[in-house]
């Protein structure tokens, strides 16, 4: 029993590196089978670790959506609330323009319906939304905004700017432009 749970965590390890890789490669769509071959497992087995496609996908970003929670956390209490969530946006379009899928996946979580439980979506709006709070409360972001607005606006950056030459360049400028719009500095 120990030899098949060992197994088995090391069938899950090598799936989820080679799926890190394949979504890398080619987003939200990659090939469930072409995981299973590249990683030396039939189908059934990844679908026994990832019953379905956003569970992968959860999986495949989870360690960097914890990283945004993290930073989210560590920006709580900046004496300045309007550089505080405009870092975290940054860190956000930043992962999100290197992480092919990882917008589709926040694009999905709006299209799917209330049944569709997007943990990447749900933990991302539960870390920003102090942030945005703050920024709202001290006058710099528009009361009206809100956080879901604010993820829609950098997944749309990210898939914007997929295909562009450089697409981490041209995310900062699209947002930079954003940011003028949503909370412009005071002075």
């Amino acid at each position: 029993m120990t030899a098949q749970r060992a197994d088995a965590r090391r069938n899950y390890a090598r799936i989820l590196a080679v799926a890190e890789e394949e979504v890398a490669a080619h987003g939200a769509e990659a090939s469930l089978e072409q995981i299973a071959r590249v990683a030396g497992v039939g189908s059934a087995t990844v679908r026994r670790h990832f019953p379905n496609r956003g569970a992968l996908l959860q999986a495949v970003f989870s360690e960097r959506i914890e990283a945004l929670r993290t930073r989210a956390d560590e920006l709580a209490d900046a004496p300045d609330a309007r550089s505080a969530l405009l870092d975290w946006l940054s860190a956000l379009t930043s992962y999100a323009t290197s992480a092919r899928g990882l917008a589709d996946t926040l694009t999905h979580a709006e299209t799917e319906g209330p049944d569709y439980v997007n943990a990447c979506s749900a933990k991302l709006t539960g870390a920003a939304a102090p942030l945005l709070r703050r920024a709202a409360e001290a006058g710099v972001v528009a009361p009206d905004v809100t956080i879901t607005d604010l993820i829609t606006l950098v997944t749309g950056i990210a898939l914007a700017t997929e295909h562009h030459p450089d697409p981490a360049a041209e995310a900062d400028r699209l947002l930079a432009l954003t940011v003028r719009g949503i909370c412009p500095p005071s002075g």
